[in-house]
């Protein structure tokens, strides 16, 4: 297991702007301005539909362009940026790539840091204490209690995000997808994919027919 650790969260920014949004949100909900569930919904939507399809984009395009990955892995910043993404939360994007004997996770220790760009917002347990220190310590456990079970010959390697650096998993191209075009790989690939607790899925659609 390799942790890769590269931390400078003081003064933060983004982390500032974040607690100032959590203390307006709760003042709204207690003053009754705004409904929780009404807040929950778009956060949800957000978190696991609309943000993470610009990194679906993003994969989906590694794996049918090789000359786009290998842009993609020397530079994530400016490749990303090809397709249209990038600002805040996406500064500085690098990009790690899973393959048979490398298995790569993101986590980050301190707070969230997350590419907001390509995934959109982080989801719940991303930002809670035992995942961020647990998967440090025991990554192979974690990913298996999150329905990831690794041979252990897989070697796992834990990335930790900073306000400076982001990551995003590139993840192996599934065996059988050969035959589809971009738009269609990338209905395959799934956040937690490209967080790295998680592998690509066929779409919801094509499971239910099989």
């Amino acid at each position: 297991m390799s942790h890769h650790h590269d931390h400078t969260h003081d003064d933060d920014p983004a982390r500032a702007e974040a607690l100032r949004a959590e203390a307006l949100e709760t003042l709204l909900r207690e003053k009754g301005i705004v409904q929780p569930e009404v807040i929950d919904a778009i956060v949800q939507r957000y978190a696991q539909d609309i943000g993470p399809m610009n990194g679906a984009r993003v994969v989906a395009r590694a794996w049918s362009d090789p000359a786009y990955k290998t842009r993609l892995l020397a530079d994530g910043t400016a490749a990303i940026a090809e397709l249209g993404f990038g600002g805040a939360q996406g500064e500085h994007i690098v990009v790690v790539e899973n393959t048979d004997r490398v298995h790569n996770v993101v986590v980050c220790t301190l707070c969230s840091c997350y590419p907001w760009p390509v995934l959109g917002l982080p989801p719940t347990w991303y930002k809670e204490p035992a995942y961020r220190s647990r998967v440090v310590r025991e990554p192979r456990q974690v990913l298996a209690e999150m329905g990831l079970t690794l041979d252990r010959r897989v070697e796992i390697r834990v990335w930790d995000s900073s306000s400076e650096v982001r990551y995003l998993v590139l993840p192996q191209r599934p065996a059988g997808t050969e035959p589809l075009d971009e738009t269609e790989l990338a209905g395959w690939v799934t956040r937690d994919s490209m967080i790295g607790v998680g592998l690509p899925q066929a779409p919801v659609t094509e499971r239910a027919d099989g």
